[in-house]
């Protein structure tokens, strides 16, 4: 089916860093869908690029979910060792385990505000490689 001139196939950022309706393969707002691909961490944001091949917003959400939470899972391995440590270990497990909560729960509310959100390095790197599949 044809598109008409007055669909959007992708969001458009304005002045204010928010996003303008665009559509969905999955049928879902926009702002719905960012905040899932946070939810499950990168195992969610996974599924919502690889389900989302054209709207720029939502694979951005995607990748930034699969590179931070990717990244976080990965740490947490160490931090976990780390936490053996008696007193130390269990202060900076603590530590980590609080910021990743801190990290999720931004995210999930910027996504679902409309923003697009950086994360200081998985940001960049996520709005450098998301482009829409195909192209």
């Amino acid at each position: 089916m044809a598109k008409t001139s007055t669909e959007k196939t992708s969001t458009e950022k304005t002045s204010t860093g928010k996003t303008t309706a665009g559509n969905t393969a999955t049928g879902l707002k926009e702002n719905v869908a960012g905040l899932l691909c946070y939810v499950a961490g990168w195992i969610s944001g996974l599924v919502f690029f690889l389900l989302e091949p054209d709207n720029k917003f939502i694979r951005f959400h995607a990748l930034q979910s699969i590179i931070a939470f990717g990244a976080l899972t990965l740490a947490s391995i160490i931090v976990r060792l780390i936490g053996w440590i008696p007193v130390i270990g269990w202060i900076i497990a603590l530590a980590f385990s609080i910021l990743c909560l801190v990290v999720w729960i931004i995210c999930m509310i910027k996504a679902y505000q409309g923003q697009w959100y950086k994360l200081p390095w998985a940001g960049n790197l996520a709005e450098r490689n998301m482009q829409p599949s195909g192209k």
